[in-house]
Formats: C-alpha cells, structure tokens, sequence
C-alpha cells in the first residue's frame, strides 16, 4: 500500500509538470511575432526586377489568390486593384492552373467600364510560378483586334463597290449584243459603259491611293511645294464639272503659302475637296477655295460650299471609308465614298488635320491645315530620327505635332454669290 501510494504520488507530481510546461509552451508560441508577409509569400529571386520592366502586364498570385506582386501595366490596365485580381475570367484561369500545373495560353474579351461591355481584348499566358505562386501575362490586343474589323469591313466594302461597276458592264455588255441591229441603242449603251468604266477606274484608283496612305508612316521624297499652286491645278482639274453646273469656282491666296510635303498628294486631297463641294451643290451657285498663312506657322486650305450641308449626326463619319451621307445622290454623282478619307490620311501624312464646319441648308467649309515649309521639313527629318519633338528652328521654341492648330478655330467664309 506504501509503495502504490509513493508511486502515485510521483505519477500526480510528473503528470503535473508535463501539464505546466505544455501551457507555458503554448504561451510563448502564442507571444512569439509572426514572420513577415513578404517572407510568407516570398517570389524567387529576381522575378520581382523582371515585373518591374514589362511593357504587358505581368501579375503574381499566391496560394490565397491574393496579388504579391504585379507590373505597373497591369495597374494601369486596371487588372489589378490593391492585392486584388479584378477580373474573375482570369482568377478562375489562375486556379485552373495552380491546381494541376498545366500552363494555359488564351485569348478573352475582359468587361470594361460599369456597363460591363466588352471593351478590352487580352491574350493572356497563365503558369506555375514556383511551389505555391502563379504567374500571369496579360497582353493587351484590343488594337489588333479593332484593325483588323477595319480590314475586315474594308475587304467587305471593297468587294461591295466593286460590284455595282462590274455588274453595270456586265450587263450593258449583254444589252449592246441584243441591240446590235439598232445603232441608237448601241450607242446609248456605249456611252453609259464609258461611265461605268471610268467609274471603276476612278475606285480602283483610289482605293490603291488609299492603301499607300495608310501603309506609308511618312513621306516618300518630301519637297518644298505652293500650296497656292497645286490649288490651282486641283481646281483646273475640276474646272470642267463646274461648268457643267455653271457653279463658279473662286480661288483666292495669301501670305507665304509653302508646306514641305508630296505635291501630287496635295493635288489629290484638293481636287477632292473641290470635287465634292461642286458635286454636291446646286447650280448656278459658288465654291470659294482660299489660301493662307496664319498664326502658329500654320498654312489653311479652306474650300466652301453653298450646298444642302451635312446634318451634325453625319459630320462625325464623313472622313470614314465609303461612307456616304446620300448614298442615292453619291451613285448620281460618281462618288466611291473614298474622296473624304483620301483627304484626312493626306493631311495627316503631312502632320495636319481636316475639319469640317456644316449646317444643312447653309453649305460646308471643309478646312485642312498643314505645317509650314520650315516646321514640316523638321518634323519630318525629326519623324525619320525619332518621331519626337518637332523643331521649328528655334532650340529655345520646340513645339510638338499637335501645337500646330491654331487657339482658335477659323470661321466660315462668306458664301454670298
């Protein structure tokens, strides 16, 4: 009984001891400071530096899917807010490949803005990063994908034009066989597959101008040219379609009108301009054509109409391809919807602009501002080095592209006859 009780005893007194070194064990546990984020979510060396120099947005995640790391495009982009991925198309893409390893490349279109349109296309790669982190690059190809609707519905557009000419010969061709006992007939059908002809030429024509303009990121052989006289030259050109119309065609030049550009290019976007402003007016009225230096070394074209004008609604898409405001007059007039659009990417190629100022029932002032000869023949040798700052020949005056618009915008001319 002695010994059971003295071994007992003993047993209380070391159960007792184990018992108080457990509780003082999980006091210091409890006490102890917990290690930094940075070391719980700790990114191998140098993956942090390579982020830091992505032009796509790079994005780290950890176990918790929360964001450890990220590029500044992707901040920028809006992918990510604070340790947060914004969009649950690629969270869910991030999980997909923590939980089996597999890399994943895809391409979605993200929610942009609060009315969660479609708004931003990603390709975005998606791995494994390490034992529990997930890396994920997001290239941003909404740009891609809007050039290439444009060549889309251009091909399309094109395909559609060039139907109606081909269609329009086909088919006087077969009415020339049937009438080919009647002289009248022959030569009546003759005469209107001239048209068609010319009408296909005149596309053709310009779709190739087209396709050069856009293609082209500068001037091929830039050189000095008068403004004043490849004005006159698009106006000779259009002289003959006046008057027909008896519309009086007025050409008027001022100041030192010299731009550094492609003088055929020129020709072109005046003669379209012209074109239009006598094609799409009424007869026995006037088109003003004027020339002129103005403030900012700045060279203004300003071609006037009294025509039907163009309804605001339509303003906005005039300078887009084949679009036309009267579809029904422009198959009366020849237009190909072209003219407009020919005109905005010769402006631009030369670092000017073309704006338009309409009221319907009062006539167009159609407006192209170009670069003087000094400011363009820097701009374009600065386009060829660097395409930066454009210097007007004053190291303490540099002034860039879109400084060449005048503060304040030019009023329409008088259109009294």
């Amino acid at each position: 009984m002695t010994t059971a009780a003295t071994l007992g005893a003993m047993g209380g007194i070391a159960l007792s001891g184990i018992a108080v070194y457990a509780v003082r064990l999980s006091e210091r546990q409890q006490r102890r400071v917990p290690p930094p984020a940075e070391e719980q979510t700790a990114l191998p060396d140098g993956i942090a530096d390579v982020l830091s120099v992505l032009r796509s947005s790079g994005i780290v995640l950890d176990s918790a899917d929360s964001v450890v790391n990220n590029s500044p495009a992707a901040v920028a982009s809006g992918l990510v807010r604070g340790h947060d991925l914004t969009q649950p198309e690629l969270l869910a893409l991030a999980r997909q490949v923590r939980r089996d390893g597999v890399i994943r490349e895809v391409e979605l279109e993200l929610p942009k803005g609060p009315a969660g349109r479609p708004g931003l296309v990603v390709g975005a790669r998606v791995a494994p990063l390490g034992a529990s982190h997930v890396l994920l690059l997001v290239d941003d190809r909404s740009q891609a994908r809007r050039l290439e609707e444009i060549r889309r519905d251009f091909v399309a557009n094109v395909s559609h034009e060039l139907k109606t000419p081909v269609g329009g010969l086909a088919l006087l061709a077969e009415a020339v066989l049937d009438a080919s006992e009647d002289p009248e007939a022959v030569a009546r059908f003759a005469q209107r597959m001239q048209v068609e002809s010319a009408r296909l030429t005149r596309l053709v024509q310009e779709i190739v101008d087209l396709s050069r303009l856009q293609v082209a990121a500068s001037l091929s052989e830039p050189r000095p040219v008068d403004l004043a006289q490849a004005a006159r030259e698009a106006v000779d050109r259009s002289r003959l379609a006046a008057e027909d119309k008896d519309i009086q065609v007025a050409l008027t030049a001022s100041g030192n009108c010299d731009v550094w550009g492609d003088n055929a290019l020129l020709v072109t976007a005046i003669r379209n301009l012209v074109g239009n402003a006598v094609a799409y007016s009424e007869p026995h009225t006037r088109v003003a054509v004027a020339i002129r230096a103005v403030a900012g070394d700045v060279v203004e074209l300003v071609v006037t109409d009294q025509g039907q004008g163009i309804a605001a609604a339509d303003q906005a898409r005039i300078f887009e391809r084949f679009y036309r405001v009267d579809a029904a007059r422009s198959r009366t007039t020849g237009g190909t919807g072209l003219g407009l659009s020919i005109v905005k990417h010769v402006a631009a190629n030369h670092g000017g602009e073309v704006t338009v100022w309409s009221e319907p029932g009062h006539g167009s002032t159609f407006t192209m501002r170009l670069p003087s000869m000094t400011v363009g023949r820097q701009r374009d040798a600065d386009s060829r080095q660097t395409d930066d700052t454009v210097n007007v020949g004053r190291p303490d005056h540099p002034v860039r592209a879109r400084d060449l618009t005048p503060q304040e915008p030019s009023r329409p001319m008088s259109r009294t006859p």
